[in-house]
Parts: structure tokens; sequence; C-alpha cells
């Protein structure tokens, strides 16, 4: 990854088209950020007490069922999630309300239909795989209410993936984070005061998505134009496109979930449930690191493929390579503070927790080249190169598994994590690759050598902060401390050295999204 400014510069089109797009993206992506940093920010802190109070050997149970409803989840409707996003932006800006009416009923229809059925087998068959894979009869008594976590998942996603579609996120993220996780968080821990234990997690877990199912339902209904929302009469038949979009995304969604489990699954069948408890409690660590690209992600996506549709190459380009600058800038503070404090991060969730430190280190460093590498993915999938994407995934998930096979008997949950971020960082470096040949994109100038002085700085200053603590325990409100120390450190040092024209209006237009937000928060409290 050359950081040196060549042809990669992008021509600079119309600053105010820029603007505008950056305003957009900011203010969504600001609210998706929000609900991300309270909904982690809590869930973290709810971690810590599920840890203590369920221990590591109840969490390897709940990860095995998630790894069971994750593998069945991905026939629930294959593709439709994606496709809504890019058909239901399509056909509203086209006005074509007969082809919306038709994607929605049928969609719908096809999706509730699959997850009776996989709902159904996950009852059934669940056991089976739970005592012939597994080696436990653990999982049994929670694979009701498991197949209910998927059925209502896969509701709450489409939906959820609708809004995107219309370009509201705000309320989506409002109804997934501020309602759905503090009702699920409450509802657990009052369950298991009256000693249902991990029982009452998963249930309290079924009870708040099937609110939030209801939540979205009726927000969608309401955005929905009146054309587009008679129940009754005849339907259109969804478009070839629709259907070769949804088999590619079915295709990318089956391998990312092989990324994204495979190396729990092996750990399962070659280790113990223990092992799988303390890797998925130090995993979800690492899943908040790329928190940045997938605020981006949100609202980048469907811009991506009007720009692209529109032939606006110059303008996707700039927003690529600004966005991805961005998200750097942001990521970098907290992967330091994940490295330095490693050893401190993972003994807040106890002592049975302290051996997956080392499994922190090297998947923060495998999310780091994914926040470098920007929205790749989405910029092969929005473009019509989702074929070029499911090549790259499907060779990179064969590494994985290859690499998890010969890995986890000699190295356990560490050898496991060095086969999740090579795939990881193999994944981004070919999606780029591909990128740069296929749309002429790169997110790189020699803006970014401007990032490397604050990054140097900042480390310099959390490791005089990490040899003054002198010790591996430290309270979360110290681990806080030092991520605000970390973040001030580099935004001073970042400001001193000066920023460039783009990352100005970016600054401006999350400077407008914060005052605000917090004007309408004062509005509202008073």
């Amino acid at each position: 990854m050359s950081l040196s400014a060549r042809a990669e510069v992008v021509p600079a089109p119309s600053a105010e088209q820029f603007s505008e797009h950056i305003r957009v993206l900011s203010r969504q992506s600001l609210a998706f950020f929000a609900g991300t940093i309270f909904t982690t920010g809590a869930g973290y802190l709810f971690k810590v007490y599920l840890a203590r109070r369920l221990g590591a050997d109840a969490l390897g149970i709940y990860a095995l069922g998630m790894t069971i409803i994750g593998f069945m989840g991905l026939l629930n409707g294959p593709g439709l999630h994606q496709a809504a996003v890019r058909f239901v932006a399509t056909y509203v800006a086209q006005g074509q309300s007969e082809y919306l009416r038709s994607f929605l009923v049928r969609s719908t229809s096809l999706l509730l239909g699959t997850n009776v059925l996989l709902s159904s087998l996950v009852v059934v068959f669940g056991p089976s795989i739970s005592e012939q894979f597994y080696h436990t009869k653990a999982l049994d008594p929670y694979l009701s209410l498991f197949a209910l976590i998927m059925f209502f998942s896969a509701l709450t996603t489409y939906f959820g993936q609708i809004l995107v579609g219309y370009k509201d996120v705000l309320r989506r993220t409002a109804i997934a984070n501020f309602v759905g996780t503090p009702l699920m968080m409450g509802l657990t821990i009052v369950l298991i005061a009256f000693g249902l234990g991990l029982w009452g997690y998963i249930f309290a877990q079924v009870v708040a998505a099937f609110v939030v199912v209801v939540l979205l339902l009726q927000i969608v209904w309401k955005l929905t134009p009146p054309a587009a929302r008679r129940l009754r009469g005849p339907l259109l038949p969804l478009r070839g496109e629709v259907w070769s979009f949804s088999a590619a995304a079915f295709g990318i969604g089956a391998l990312e979930f092989l990324l994204a489990q495979v190396d729990k699954i092996l750990i399962g069948f070659y280790i113990t449930v223990r092992e799988v408890g303390i890797y998925a409690v130090v995993m979800a660590i690492v899943a908040f690191v790329p928190i940045a690209l997938q605020s981006v992600n949100q609202i980048f996506a469907p811009t991506i493929a009007d720009l692209h549709s529109r032939g606006e190459g110059e303008l996707l380009g700039r927003l690529f390579q600004s966005l991805t600058k961005s998200v750097i800038g942001f990521t970098l503070p907290l992967t330091v503070v994940l490295i330095v404090f490693a050893r401190p991060v993972v003994n807040v969730f106890g002592p049975d927790f302290t051996a997956g430190w080392p499994v922190l280190v090297i998947g923060v460093v495998g999310q780091l080249v994914n926040c470098a590498t920007g929205s790749v993915g989405y910029l092969l999938l929005m473009s019509g190169n989702q074929k070029k994407l499911l090549k790259v995934q499907a060779t990179m998930t064969a590494v994985m598994i290859i690499v998890n096979i010969i890995a986890i008997p000699h190295w356990g949950i560490t050898g496991a994590a060095a086969a999740t971020a090579l795939a990881t960082i193999g994944t981004n470096l070919w999606s780029l690759h591909e990128v740069r040949v296929g749309l002429g994109l790169s997110p790189y100038n020699s803006g970014y050598l401007r990032l490397l002085p604050a990054a140097a700085v900042t480390t310099c200053a959390l490791l005089l902060l990490r040899h003054s603590s002198a010790s591996d325990k430290a309270s979360i409100l110290f681990l806080m401390i030092a991520g605000i120390c970390a973040y001030a450190v580099f935004a001073i040092v970042a400001y001193s050295i000066g920023l460039e024209e783009n990352d100005r209006v970016i600054v401006r237009a999350l400077w407008l999204g914060l005052r605000e937000a917090a004007r309408r928060g004062y509005r509202s409290a008073v």
C-alpha cells in the first residue's frame, strides 16, 4: 500500500457536490456511529457483567448456539438483505412504485417462508449437531430460543436494510440501538437476578428482537410510497437483475459467515467450550475496531451505487479518498490503546479471560488493515463487480479454513486469531487491488503521511502511561482515560501539522452535525 502521490490522486469535482455529499454522509454516519458507541459502550460493561455472572463455559455454549443459527440463517431469504438496499433506493428514485411494491411483497413472503422452515430445522436437528459435532448436550435446552432469535434477527436485518434503501439510517439506529439494546440488557439483568442464568439472557434477546421488528415495520410502512402499499392486486415478477444480484450477495454472505464463524466452530471441535467462550469475548472487542468504517459504509453503500450509475467517478474517487483517510485517523488511536493495554483490557472480564490478550493484539492488527483500505468491498458490490468480490472472499475463506485446521491444534486460540487476521488482511488488500484495476480508484495520496507523526506521538504517550501503571490490572475508568488521552494527543498533533481542504470539509460537516444533534437534544429536554 504505497502512500506516494501518483496518478492515484483524483481530480477535484465540483466543490458544492463534494460538500453536499459529505454533509449527508456525515450526518447519517454520525447517527449510526453514536448508536454504535452507545451499544458498544453499554455492551462492553454488559459483557463484563455476563462474564462474571455466567462464566466462560456458559458464554461458550452461547457462542456455539450462535454458530448454528448463523449457519442456518445463511439460507433465510438468500441475498435479499443486500438487494433491499440497492433496489429499494433505485425504485424510489425512478418512481417505479409497482416494482417497489412487488419487490417488498415477494421478498417479505420469501423471507417469512424460509425462516419458518429453517427455525423448525434448528429445533429438530440442532441436538444432533451439538452432540455429534461439538460433543455436548448443553445446547439442547436453548435451541428453541436460538431458533426464535434467528427468525426475528432475519426480519430485523431485512427491514433495517429497507430503511437504508430509503436513506433513513437515523430511525433505524434509534430503534435498534437505543430501544432494542437497553431493553435486552435490562431484561437480562432482571431474569439473571431471578436465577434464570443463560436461559434468561437468551430469552431477553428474543423479546427485544420482537419489539425491534414491530417498530421497524411501522417505520417501513410509513416511508413506503402510498402507491406501493397495496396488499391486494397482481404483482409484477422480480426482475432478472434482482435474482442475479441476490445470488451473488448470497454467496458473499455465506463466505462472510465462514470468515466470521469458522474459527469458533473449529475451536469448539478441536479444543473446549471454555476456549470458545474466551475467544468469543475477546473477538467481540476486536469487532469494535472498525466502528468508523462501518458507520461510513451504512450510507456510503447506496451513494456508491448512485454515483457509479451516473458515471461520476471523479466525485466517487474523491469521497473514497477523504472518507478512508478520516476512518484511518479515527481508528489509529483506538488500535494503539487496545494493543498497548491488551492485558488490562481482557483482565476486566475476569481472570478466566487473561489468556486471550494475544488474540486481542493479533485481531486488532487485522482490523487496522481493514480500515486502512476503506470501503473496498462495497465499491465492488455496489458497482456491479460482485463476482470479483465473490472470487476474493472464496479464495481467502479457503485459506482461512486451511490455516485454522493447521494452527488451532498447535497454538489454540492464538492460532485461530492469526488465521482470522491473515484472511482479513488478504481479503482487503486483494479487494483494494481489484478496485484500483477495475474502477481506477485508490484511497491514497501524499496527505496520508500527515497521520504518521500523530500516530507516533500517541504511541509514545500511551507507552509512558502503560509503564506508569506497572500492572496488568486496570479499572474501566483508567482505560477510558487512556482512550481519551490517545484521541486528545492524536487530534492536537494532527491539527498542529495542518488539515487538507477535504479534511476541513469533513470536520465542518461533523461539527455542524454535532451542533444540530445537541440542539435537538436541548429542545427535547426543555
